[in-house]
């Protein structure tokens, strides 16, 4: 299945909502057995992070490292998707931003990422629509309001 690990130094109660809201992701996208982790982190962490694997020099909000772009790892028995990196600073700056619960916003990414660890992308603007479209349609069926 998948784990979640809070990598900072406070309670974030949201947490029970992402293994809800990733529960549902899992049973409508119709994965069967995958192992992946979501790792809530700082800005400080997620932005040395984005420095290093993406070259880009400020913090981000998630990070997707996806282990089947690599075709040298086959399971036969499940799937082994990757690391879902969130920063919570950057999730409740942008719940604010975007005026809604934090709730909305870490769920939001952690389907986000995992959508990314499963090929979808939004460099294009077909694809983002596609990847975009599924996100909503998972938040709206596992109940994440605004």
């Amino acid at each position: 299945m998948f784990e979640i690990f809070n990598e900072t130094n406070e309670k974030i109660d949201e947490l029970k909502d992402v293994e809800m809201v990733l529960k549902k992701s899992i049973e409508i996208e119709k994965l069967g057995v995958v192992n992946f982790n979501v790792i809530i982190v700082d800005n400080n962490f997620i932005h040395k992070m984005n420095k290093e694997y993406r070259g880009i020099d400020r913090p981000t909000d998630v990070i997707s490292f996806a282990l089947e772009d690599s075709h040298d790892i086959d399971y036969d028995d499940f799937r082994l998707l990757g690391d879902i990196y969130i920063s919570i600073d950057k999730a409740r700056e942008q719940a604010k931003e975007y005026g809604h619960s934090l709730r909305r916003e870490i769920c939001f990414l952690s389907v986000h990422g995992l959508l990314h660890l499963l090929g979808y992308d939004h460099m294009e603007k077909e694809d983002e629509k596609v990847m975009f479209a599924r996100q909503e349609m998972i938040l709206n069926e596992a109940g994440i309001e605004k």
